[in-house]
């Protein structure tokens, strides 16, 4: 089933409604955005796009992406989202790559042409307003009858580690994991808004799916990004939003409403959900998160090559003080997910028992056909029907994963087994402490030593003796950073991920 059949219902079950704002302005109703979506698609297939080509998204948040990633599956073609914050190299990198013909773009992100295209469209333009138009003759034209297994999302990661891989994600992939989010996540209404904030081009693009799937309205702040002021704004103008937001973003939601004085009760008018994901929540993050803010929360854990769906902490797991294990149900990341199973697995992908750590390995049908044009790499990752994830973690008897960090963060000094994350849980719950990467360095006597970043809160004075004595009275001795270096902010990848790469490589330069 083609995902387009989704607007095409809608717009004939509700196709009066306000579907998509830009800001609190009503900018399509689903009638208009199958219409709109439906011409651009004719016009595609006029133009000579054949069900499979590549169209590249190159956009700030944007009420267009909506229309043009509906478009594109409306004609059978695969969607190939960008961030907008990628240098336009390597875009181009991924043009070539994905061999894409047209791309979609607003000037202010690709304010030059892009190289390798056919046709690079801003979709602010007359020629953009065009394109949405039916063309003469042609009504009612409904979506390419796409099967389960074509793809429809050429999502390319992050690239902390090399050059992005393409994941291809099919219709079968997307439906399965919108369907999830009514059962594992939340459910939804035709009254409910969700806010596209964070990248439309990730997680929170996806989750599109099941609101429209829902009939929900779709909001794009008209700054097209992140800020908590005008988040909180458009929910209390439009009714509580929800949202997809990595932890950094979660973070700026807070400090604006403790800033604001906000009670729980009041963040509740502008929020009904803010599921979160993507990067580490660490425990005290979360922990203030929810005394701030109130029962707002979701944790979801999956990656780019299983999107959206892995496990789920949810909001009663979260809010459940009187459970003995509370506090290590909100250090994890939940419990498996409806359509997926999770195994903890030794190095042959064998089952490990409850508590040992091994690394994270999914099945299921949201897990991606594979990398694009790679089969190396879709060997290494898919085996026996698996996802191998790179993540290591356990799984309690319960069945609640703890994530302990990614298998190439993991560090040995001294023989011994140490995962950053441990540490870093413990640094944060410092006075002064306001973000932290702990990362390991070369060491000719024991292999590896403990280094920590450390970015204090304004005005706080850290020492590197007090975060020591810190450590020491809450980890093992071997465990505690052998160096502390004081930084003004992490570097992050254009999702919020902290690269530790670059913090390795900047203490290899060191040594050097």
């Amino acid at each position: 089933m083609n995902l387009a059949q989704l607007l095409w219902r809608q717009a004939r079950v509700a196709g009066d409604r306000i579907a998509i704002f830009e800001g609190t302005q009503p900018w399509a109703t689903h009638a208009q955005w199958a219409r709109r979506s439906a011409g651009l698609a004719q016009r595609l297939q006029a133009a000579g796009l054949q069900p499979g080509d590549r169209v590249l998204l190159f956009m700030r948040n944007h009420p267009r992406y909506l229309e043009v990633l509906w478009a594109a599956w409306w004609a059978g073609l695969v969607v190939v989202p960008v961030n907008a914050k990628l240098h336009p190299a390597e875009v181009e990198w991924i043009i070539d790559n994905a061999q894409a013909r047209w791309a979609f773009v607003t000037v202010d992100i690709a304010p030059h042409p892009l190289t390798g295209l056919e046709r690079q469209v801003d979709v602010e333009s007359p020629e953009a307003d065009e394109l949405f138009t039916a063309l003469p003759g042609l009504s009612n034209h409904e979506p390419w009858p796409c099967r389960p297994d074509d793809i429809a999302w050429l999502f390319y990661t992050s690239g902390t580690t090399g050059r992005p891989k393409g994941v291809m994600l099919t219709h079968r992939n997307l439906m399965t994991m919108g369907l999830t989010y009514f059962v594992d996540v939340d459910p939804v209404s035709s009254s409910d808004a969700i806010v596209y904030a964070a990248p439309m081009s990730h997680g929170c693009g996806l989750y599109a799916i099941p609101h429209l799937m829902a009939g929900a309205r779709h909001v794009v702040p008209a700054s097209g990004g992140v800020d908590p002021a005008e988040l909180f704004a458009l929910g209390q103008t439009l009714g509580p939003l929800s949202t997809f937001a990595a932890p950094t973003i979660v973070k700026r939601l807070v400090d604006h409403a403790e800033a604001q004085g906000f009670s729980p009760d009041d963040c509740a008018t502008a929020f009904k959900t803010v599921v979160y994901g993507g990067a580490p929540m660490y425990l005290e993050d979360i922990r203030r998160a929810l005394r701030v803010m109130g029962p707002r929360f979701v944790q979801i854990y999956g990656q780019g090559e299983t999107p959206m769906v892995g496990t789920a902490l949810s909001r009663a797991h979260l809010m459940d003080e009187s459970h003995p294990r509370h506090l290590q149900r909100l250090a994890s990341v939940g419990v498996t997910q409806t359509p997926v199973e999770i195994r903890v697995a030794n190095e042959r992908g064998e089952a490990l028992p409850a508590g040992e750590i091994g690394e994270v390995l999914v099945r299921g049908d949201t897990v991606m056909a594979g990398y694009w044009r790679n089969p190396d790499a879709t060997a290494q990752a898919l085996r026996d029907g698996w996802l191998w994830t790179g993540d290591v973690g356990c799984l309690d008897d319960d069945g609640f994963l703890t994530l302990k960090d990614r298998s190439k963060d993991l560090l040995i000094s001294g023989g011994s087994n140490i995962y950053p994350r441990e540490v870093e849980e413990v640094l944060l719950t410092a006075a002064g402490v306001s973000e932290v990467a702990v990362v390991g360095a070369p060491d000719p006597e024991w292999g590896e030593v403990v280094v920590a970043f450390v970015v204090a809160k304004a005005s706080a004075a850290l020492s590197a003796v007090d975060l020591d004595a810190h450590c020491l009275e809450r980890i093992a001795r071997f465990k505690r950073p052998k160096r502390y270096v004081f930084v003004t902010e992490l570097p992050k990848n254009h999702y919020g991920k902290v690269l530790k790469t670059e913090l390795r490589a900047r203490l290899k330069g060191e040594a050097a």
